[in-house]
C-alpha cells in the first residue's frame, strides 16, 4: 500500500487494552501516512488523549511532552502489586483504616514540587535496556529521583478502599508512582486500577476521536479532524519573513529581526507557509532551531501570515 506524505495531527482517544504504539499504528494505517509518532506513551492500562502526529508534525512534538497533563485515576488502597498498577503480581495486602482528614493531609503532602522516583516498571533506560525488561528478570536498579509538580491532586470520590483522583502534573510524572507514593504515606500501600488522559498542552480528551470512530468514517470526515503543525506552536508569538530573509532561515541561516520578546517564535514564509521554530536573541537575531522540509507543498503547512520581520 502506498503511503502518503501528510503533515499534520490528530487528537486521539486512545482505548484501553492495547498499547500507544498499537493506537498509532492503525491511526497510521487508516490516513495512509508514510510517517507517525505520538507524543506521550499511554500505558495498556490507560486510556484517553493520546496526540498522533504525521510528518512534519513530528518535529514539534516536544511542545506536547513539555505540557502539563491532566488525569482521572482510580487508587486502590490496601494491595501493593510488582508493577504498581493492576496487571502486576500482589504483592502484599494490607488493613485500610484510613479516615477521611488523614487522607486529605496525605494528598495535600503530595501537591507542588515533589521529588518522585521513577518505577522499575517504565520505559526509562539503564545502559540501553528498558527498565521494564529489566524488572522481568527480577532486577532492579537504584534509580534517582526527579522532581515534578503536581499542581491538582483533589479527591473526586471515596468507594471503599478506592480513591478516584483528578490530576494536574508536570511532564515526567508517573501516576503509578504517585499512587504508591501516598499508599506509603497512608502506611497501607496502593496501586493504580485505572488511568485516564484528559488533557495535554491546553487540549482536551472531548475534542479526541475514537479509533472505532475513525474506522466508520469516510476519508473527508477523517481529514476534517486533522490539525495544522503550528496547532502545536499556538503559544508562541508569529513572525512573517520576507522572500529573502525565508530562504535564508529555511536553509538554516539567522536572520535579523526588528523587535519583539527574546525567545522562541514560530517562524512563516510572506505566502503563510511554515518554515519551523526559530530563537530571537537579545541582540535581534532569529536563528532556525526546529525548521519543516518544504520539498513538496503540503497544504497543512499554510496559515495567514502574521506580523512581518
Amino acid at each position: 500500500m502506498s503511503r502518503r506524505r501528510l503533515d499534520a495531527w490528530l487528537l486521539l482517544d486512545k482505548p484501553g487494552g492495547i498499547s500507544s504504539n498499537a493506537a498509532l499504528q492503525r491511526a497510521k494505517r487508516l490516513y495512509g501516512a508514510a510517517k507517525a509518532g505520538h507524543a506521550g506513551t499511554l500505558d495498556p492500562l490507560a486510556s484517553g488523549l493520546l496526540p498522533v502526529l504525521f510528518g512534519e508534525a513530528t518535529k514539534f512534538s516536544g511542545f506536547l511532552l513539555d505540557a502539563e497533563k491532566g488525569y482521572l485515576a482510580d487508587v486502590r488502597l490496601g494491595v501493593t502489586t510488582a508493577t504498581g498498577d493492576a496487571e502486576g503480581e500482589v504483592l502484599q495486602r494490607r488493613p485500610v483504616q484510613v479516615a477521611d482528614e488523614q487522607l486529605h493531609q496525605a494528598l495535600a503532602r503530595l501537591r507542588g514540587a515533589i521529588e518522585q522516583v521513577p518505577p522499575m516498571y517504565s520505559a526509562l533506560k539503564h545502559r540501553g535496556r528498558p527498565l521494564y525488561e529489566l524488572a522481568r528478570q527480577g532486577t532492579e536498579i537504584e534509580r534517582a529521583a526527579r522532581r515534578v509538580v503536581i499542581s491538582e491532586l483533589e479527591l473526586l470520590a471515596r468507594r471503599g478502599d478506592v480513591l478516584s483522583l483528578r490530576i494536574r502534573c508536570s511532564k515526567g510524572t508517573y501516576i503509578r508512582s504517585l499512587a504508591m507514593d501516598l499508599g506509603t504515606a497512608l502506611g497501607t500501600g496502593a496501586h493504580l486500577t485505572a488511568l485516564r488522559r484528559t488533557a495535554a498542552g491546553g487540549y482536551g480528551v472531548a475534542e479526541a476521536v475514537t479509533l472505532d470512530a475513525l474506522e466508520v468514517m469516510d476519508e473527508p470526515a477523517r481529514e476534517r479532524l486533522l490539525l495544522a503543525p503550528q496547532a502545536l506552536l499556538r503559544d508562541l508569538p508569529r513572525v512573517a519573513l520576507d522572500t529573502e530573509a525565508a530562504r535564508r532561515f529555511a536553509n538554516g541561516q539567522a536572520v535579523a529581526g526588528r523587535g519583539g520578546p527574546s525567545g522562541r517564535w514560530q517562524v512563516f514564509d510572506d505566502t503563510g507557509r511554515l518554515l519551523g521554530v526559530g530563537t530571537l536573541d537579545p541582540g535581534g537575531e532569529l536563528r532556525p532551531v526546529r525548521l519543516v522540509a518544504q520539498a513538496a507543498e503540503s497544504p497543512a503547512l499554510r496559515a495567514e501570515a502574521g506580523k512581518t520581520l
